[in-house]
């Protein structure tokens, strides 16, 4: 199982963790071409993770949806997230499973997924929500939406000063998530994000030369 997220931070201050990574959020509709267009991706320069985030399907369809995208992600060695259902990422041997607030707590998924599972929990802007997450044994925290974004409706849009809050007080790592392109990720990634999540920059265009972009703001 990728161990990329649940290990990426360490015990020690913000100029000694690791640096960003880039983690891949899917689009709605994963059918036709997309299991190319997601190797191309993952084949283009690195990526920590890509979460599976579909709707308006039962867990028989996402599951066959699932198999193929899975399997490229492991050939890639890049951890595979389901959005939102810890049975589903139970069912197809996810490497994890991303609650947002109305979802399973992070304990009970935990309970459904084992000791190794990565959790991530959406915490929006608040740092409350953050750290009962990291209290309820969450391996990531999520913050955004930091820019306007068309991907999911949303009312919170924090500074970005809540990552460096974060990074300086905890071990487990913060996902910036919302509207994030290679034009204005890098305030995200200098305030203190450990991984910056993106869908519509990738997957709106050309897919491999969007995660270049992002590779080349990463490296800087």
């Amino acid at each position: 199982m990728t161990d990329t997220l649940s290990d990426f931070a360490s015990q020690f201050p913000r100029e000694r963790r690791p640096a960003c990574q880039l983690y891949l959020v899917s689009p709605l509709n994963v059918t036709g071409a997309f299991p190319d267009r997601l190797r191309r991706a993952l084949g283009a320069a690195p990526v920590a993770a890509f979460q599976f985030r579909i709707k308006g399907v039962d867990q028989h369809e996402a599951a066959r949806l699932a198999e193929p995208l899975q399997r490229i992600c492991a050939d890639a060695d890049v951890a595979f997230i389901v959005n939102d259902s810890a049975s589903l990422a139970k069912r197809i041997g996810a490497d994890g499973v991303h609650l947002g607030q109305g979802d399973d707590d992070p304990r009970a998924a935990r309970e459904i997924l084992g000791r190794e599972a990565q959790i991530g929990v959406t915490c929006h802007d608040s740092r409350h929500l953050a750290m009962e997450a990291g209290e309820a044994g969450a391996d990531y925290v999520a913050f955004g939406a930091f820019y306007p974004t068309t991907t999911k409706p949303t009312d919170y849009h924090p500074d970005p000063s809540i990552l460096g809050w974060w990074t300086t007080l905890f071990a487990t790592p913060c996902v910036a998530i919302g509207g994030i392109t290679p034009a204005n990720a890098a305030p995200l990634i200098e305030a203190g994000a450990d991984f910056i999540a993106v869908a519509n920059a990738v997957w709106e265009g050309d897919e491999a030369a969007a995660v270049q972009a992002f590779a080349a703001v990463l490296a800087k």
